[in-house]
This record gives structure tokens, C-alpha cells and sequence, in this order.
């Protein structure tokens, strides 16, 4: 009897064997998803419990609904670049309407769908009849949407309605709405590109288009359905973002599309066009999603995070690739689930994938009882990608290795949801406490509420945390500093003169307290005139940029103001010979590199926060918080102006 031979009461062992062969081949995304949840549910016993594994699709929820969106224009050879800025333009219109406008919240979240539908069918439009190619033309909408965003926010966040926040809870206590309203969609998904017209349609304009308006398809017409149920699906991801967060950020979903492409790609589909379906996106949404939570529990370094999600997301796609050369079965375009023998391959894998992650989660139960004997601490930071952010981390890390305690530090990259995602994930692993140092005030509230309904200890750093409990507020004052800013230049002025203003990024609560505290202390020096304000996002680059650029209409101003050193290292760039002898340029944070150019001359002075002591300080309260021991409800850590007079104390 030959291997694929079968015996008369049923089918041999090795047919069977070959059978979830051919399933795993032809099944890349769904094979790679399993080896990734056996590898962290080895290296981590906190990777398998029920409260992860909900955390797991909370987190892949806003990238699934984006994805399932794309996955449409990506099957009919496009590509969408705008959907997380058409996610926070429609969240943003939802809570303006809402909250300022005192719109109902019904028409409110009918106006937030329109602007997404609207955005999707402008991409169309533009696409189809502007003859524009799909990549120029959605990534205008990227930059539109956003600026449409900020414009309307004013560059804050705003308060979502209370009704439509419930999206962001959870059912009985413990099953998410995020992750029904992704299910919802998912099979919205599969039945559009599966049963229905439109559905066949996108496979054909993936595969020829040019074929396919020969045959009579008004291939027109079809994207602009296509492009529209993007920004539709995009809209929808905004809402349940901001559900999440309890407020619209301006800011929000910044590199979102680039997950949303990158599901789509992991779970199958073809660049090219012509082949995806709704399974394999959502699949590829998970991996993304069990990899970062994974990364979290594991306690990798924030910056190799970046590298390995790099690499499994090309080893993803080289395995889809390898699969289809060893002869792996495509699924026809717009084919449904199979006959009843693919359906029983499905269940049988289902049950073996069921049992080896059932024997690991049993095995992580026996196996991780003692680790929990050590005191351990996340701290999750808006950004290390700022001087500032890291020597707080540098002062967290050596009093964590004083106090004998193992810490984990997570970096947002200044992204409210994925702050939300790593506070959750702390939660989920049992920590002793968690010092958080907000994106955003009121959007890290839910994540921090969730921590409360543990008894884990929260310790705010630098910024505080509203709507929910905090152990203390470890931070200097970002207002007070404003006006010892604003009174250290205008004195170096001698109470007249124009100046300009680099703000930090539109959203955040330093920009907004540094920059009403300066405003503030004007106004004791009527004097100073403003001649112009411009955000360069705290970075140094841009802070080079936005100066050189305001130096053009204002070539004679007399002293610069920057929310942050890194911004007014960048103007004292732009300005060159001026820095420091016709222009004086004042900082804000107290870094090496400002201390250095305070020394220098180019920089006349800097608030120095002294952030290597606030995190010192905050992992000293984490400690005695996690430890029952009483400690105040706000330590502040002295803010100090430094200039050349007393920059050799700090240094």
C-alpha cells in the first residue's frame, strides 16, 4: 500500500501526517503564530493566563480593524497610508462634536463615520480620476488628516463622551468590548471579500486590472467603494482607540498604518495584488500583538523590540514566500472556508494547537511558583528617544541595583495606546509596583485604573495620572519652571526685546504646562513681544529647522525660548554666530548636552529638572509602595535655572 493510499474504513496515519502538512504550508501565518505562542509561553510564565491572553487582544484590536480595512486595498494592488491619521482626525471630530460642540453623541459618532468614509473616498477619487498613484495619494491624506486633527484639538486631547468610552470596557468583568467590536469586523471582512460582488471585484482589479474593465467591472467606481470602506474601517479603529484612552489624542495612532500594512502582508497577502482574505490578517494582527506583549513580560530593552519585531516580520513574509515555492495550496481569490475535509484538517490542528498550549499553561503553573519571591517593578517611559527620558531612566536603573531590585523599563515612543498596552501588560504579570511617566495625563488613566483593581502600586513620574489612584506624584513643577524661564530671559533682556517660541509636541502635558507657566511669567514684562510660537515635537532636528525657518520672516529677534534643550540645541544650530551674544536662547530640562552648551555660551540658561534624581526618587517610593510603607501623596524634586554662574555645581 502506497503513502497515499487509504484503508477501506478510513484514511492511513501517514495521509493524516501529510494532511496537517499541506495545512501548515498552506497556513504560514497560522504556523508562525503557534511557534511564537509555545516560544513565550517557555520563556514566560506570565505569558499564559487568562488576564494576558484578553490583554493580548485588547492590543491587537486597533491594529485588526485598521488591517481588515487595508486588506481590502491591498487585494486590489493599492495601498493606504493614511488610516491612523483618519483614525485620530475621525475619534477627534467625535469628541470635539461632542464634548465643545454639545452635539448628540449619536450624530457625533454618524459625524466621526462620515469623516472617515469621507477621507477613504477622497483617496478614490483621487487615485481613480486624479490619476494619482495610491502611495502619493493617501500619503497626502496622512499628512491632511493629521493637521486636520491638530487643528480641530488645538493640539490637545479631548475628552471622549462617557457613553461611547464604554467601547473601551470590558463585558461581565472580564471579556473586552475592543475585542468583540474586532470580531465583528473580522467577519464583516470575510463576508465581503467572499460573498459579495465588491468583494470579487477587489481580487479582480489585484489580479489584472486592466483584464478586469475589459470584462465590464467599472474599476473606477470599485475603488471608490474600496478606499471608502478603508476610511470607513479606520474610523472605527479610531473610536475603540479612543474608547481605550478615554480621550481623543490629536497624536494617536502615529505608525499605525505601517502595523495595519504589515498584518495584512504576515497574513498572506500579496503586495502585488489579488490574494488576502480576513483570517489571515487577523492572524497577522495577533502575531504583532503576542510578540510586543511577549517583548514586555520577557523584559527586553525597548530599542532591540524595535529590531526583533523588524526581523519576525521578515522571517514572516520569507515563510510565506518559502511555503508558496514548496508547493503550498493558494486559496482561490474570494474562495470561502472549503469543503467539509478542509474544515475537519482546521479542527484537528485547532485541537493539537489547543492541547500544546493547554500542557504549557499547566507546566508554566507548576513551574513558576517561585517567582514571585523577588521584588519586581515595571516602569513605563513616554520616550527614550530624549536626553531627558533616559537620564531619568539612568537614575531609575541604578537605585533599582542599589535597592536589589529587578526593573523593567518600556518605551511608548510618545504613543498613548501603546503606554496603555505596556502598563496592562505589567498588570497582567503581578508586579510589585509600576512607576509610570504619562504620553498623555488623562489617557493612561484606564491602564492605571486597571493596576488599581489589582492592588499593584502606581508611582507617577513627572507627570501626573488623572482619573485614577497613584501611590504618590514624583515630579518637579513644569509650570513654576515655565516662569523662572520666562523671568531668566526676559532679565538677560532687560525686560524688552522679541523673542520667539519652539513648543514641544502638540498634546503632550510638559508642552502645555511649560508653555503656560512661560506665558505666565510674561506677563510681568510687558516689554517682550512674541513675535512668533512653533512646535518642533522636542527634537532637536526639527527645533534646527523650525529656526532656521523662522529666522526668515524674524531675522531680528533678540531671544529664543525652547520647551526643552533638545529644541534649543537646535536653535542655537540655526542661529550660529548669534547664539549667545545678540540672541540669547533659553532650555528647559537640564541635560548633559545643554549643560555643555550653557558652559559654552551658545545656551544663556536651562531649567534643569534634574531627572537621574526623579528617577532616583521615583524607584525609591515604587519600593516602600510595593513594601505597604507609607509615603507622601507628591514628592517634588527642586527645579533650578542654570547658567554659566552655576552650571560647574551640576555637571
Amino acid at each position: 500500500m502506497t503513502t497515499t493510499d487509504t484503508v477501506k474504513n478510513g484514511k492511513s496515519t501517514t495521509k493524516q501526517s501529510g494532511s496537517l502538512l499541506r495545512l501548515l504550508l498552506d497556513n504560514g501565518a497560522l504556523t508562525a503564530l503557534v511557534v511564537l505562542v509555545i516560544v513565550m509561553s517557555l520563556l514566560s510564565g506570565d505569558f499564559l493566563t487568562t488576564t494576558n491572553l484578553l490583554n493580548v487582544g485588547v492590543q491587537a484590536a486597533v491594529t485588526a480593524i485598521l488591517a481588515f480595512g487595508v486588506t481590502f486595498v491591498i487585494v486590489s494592488a493599492g495601498i493606504d497610508l493614511s488610516v491612523g491619521s483618519v483614525a485620530a482626525l475621525s475619534a477627534t471630530v467625535l469628541a470635539w462634536a461632542a464634548t465643545n460642540e454639545g452635539v448628540p453623541v449619536v450624530i457625533a459618532v454618524l459625524l466621526a463615520v462620515v469623516t472617515g468614509v469621507a477621507c477613504g473616498l477622497v483617496n478614490g477619487a483621487l487615485i481613480s480620476y486624479g490619476k494619482l498613484p495610491p502611495f502619493i495619494a493617501t500619503l497626502a491624506m496622512l499628512s491632511v488628516g493629521r493637521g486636520l486633527s491638530l487643528v480641530i484639538s488645538q493640539g490637545s486631547p479631548i475628552p471622549f463622551p462617557d457613553s461611547v468610552s464604554h467601547l473601551g470596557d470590558t463585558l461581565g468583568g472580564w471579556l473586552p468590548v475592543p475585542v468583540i467590536v474586532m470580531v465583528v469586523v473580522g467577519v464583516i471582512t470575510a463576508v465581503v471579500l467572499g460573498r459579495t460582488f465588491i468583494g470579487r471585484s477587489m481580487y479582480a482589479i489585484g489580479g489584472n486590472e486592466e483584464a478586469a474593465r475589459l470584462s465590464g467591472l467599472r474599476v473606477k467606481r470599485q475603488k471608490l467603494v474600496i478606499y471608502g470602506l478603508s476610511g470607513l474601517f479606520a474610523a472605527v479603529a479610531g473610536i475603540v482607540l479612543a474608547s481605550r484612552l478615554a480621550s481623543a489624542q490629536p497624536q494617536a495612532a502615529q505608525g499605525y498604518e505601517l502595523d495595519a500594512i504589515a498584518a495584512v502582508v504576515i497574513g498572506g497577502a500579496s503586495l502585488a495584488g489579488g490574494t488576502g482574505k480576513a483570517s489571515g490578517t487577523f492572524i497577522g494582527a495577533l502575531i504583532l500583538a503576542v510578540l510586543r506583549n511577549g517583548l514586555n513580560l520577557l523584559s527586553v530593552s525597548a530599542f532591540w523590540q524595535q529590531v526583533v519585531i523588524g526581523v519576525v516580520i521578515a522571517l514572516a513574509v520569507l515563510l510565506d514566500t518559502v511555503r508558496r515555492k514548496a508547493g503550498a495550496t493558494p486559496t482561490a481569490a474570494g474562495a470561502g472556508s472549503g469543503g467539509p475535509k478542509q474544515k475537519m484538517q482546521y479542527l484537528i490542528a485547532a485541537v493539537v494547537a489547543a492541547a500544546i498550549v493547554g500542557g504549557l499553561a499547566l507546566w508554566n503553573n507548576g513551574s513558576s511558583s517561585d517567582s514571585k519571591k523577588d521584588l519586581k517593578l515595571g516602569m513605563a517611559v513616554s520616550t527614550l528617544n530624549n536626553p531627558f527620558f533616559t537620564e531619568m531612566r539612568a537614575g531609575a536603573q541604578a537605585e533599582a541595583k542599589k535597592q536589589g531590585v529587578k526593573l523593567t523599563v518600556t518605551d511608548a515612543q510618545n504613543d498613548a495606546s501603546q503606554q496603555a498596552n505596556q502598563v496592562q501588560n505589567f498588570t497582567s504579570t503581578g508586579l510589585g509596583a509600576v512607576i509610570v511617566n504619562p504620553v498623555d495625563s488623562d489617557a493612561i488613566g484606564p491602564a492605571v485604573r486597571g493596576a488599581n483593581d489589582a492592588d499593584i502600586p502606581v508611582v507617577a513620574a513627572d507627570r501626573g495620572v488623572n482619573k485614577a489612584e497613584t501611590a504618590t506624584l514624583v515630579a518637579s513643577d513644569n509650570v513654576a519652571g515655565g516662569k523662572q524661564a520666562a523671568r531668566t530671559l526676559a532679565e538677560k533682556l532687560g525686560g524688552k526685546g522679541t523673542i520667539v517660541i519652539l513648543q514641544g509636541q502638540a498634546g503632550t502635558s510638559a508642552s502645555r504646562e511649560r508653555g503656560a507657566g512661560f506665558a505666565a511669567g510674561l506677563k510681568e514684562f510687558p516689554g517682550i513681544k512674541v513675535a512668533a510660537k512653533q512646535p518642533a515635537d522636542f527634537d532637536r532636528t526639527k527645533g534646527l529647522d523650525v529656526m532656521t525657518n523662522l529666522l526668515q520672516s524674524h531675522p531680528d529677534i533678540d531671544g529664543v525660548f525652547a520647551e526643552n534643550d533638545e529644541m534649543a540645541l537646535g536653535a542655537v544650530k540655526a542661529l550660529g554666530s548669534k547664539a549667545g551674544k545678540s540672541v540669547a536662547v533659553v532650555g528647559f530640562d537640564g541635560t548633559p548636552d545643554g549643560f555643555k552648551a550653557v558652559k559654552a555660551g551658545t545656551l544663556y540658561a536651562s531649567v534643569a529638572q534634574q531627572p537621574r534624581e526623579l528617577g532616583r526618587m521615583a524607584v525609591q517610593n515604587a519600593v516602600r509602595a510595593a513594601q505597604d510603607k507609607k509615603i507622601a501623596d507628591a514628592v517634588k524634586v527642586p527645579v533650578k535655572v542654570v547658567t554659566s554662574k552655576n552650571v560647574a555645581d551640576f555637571e
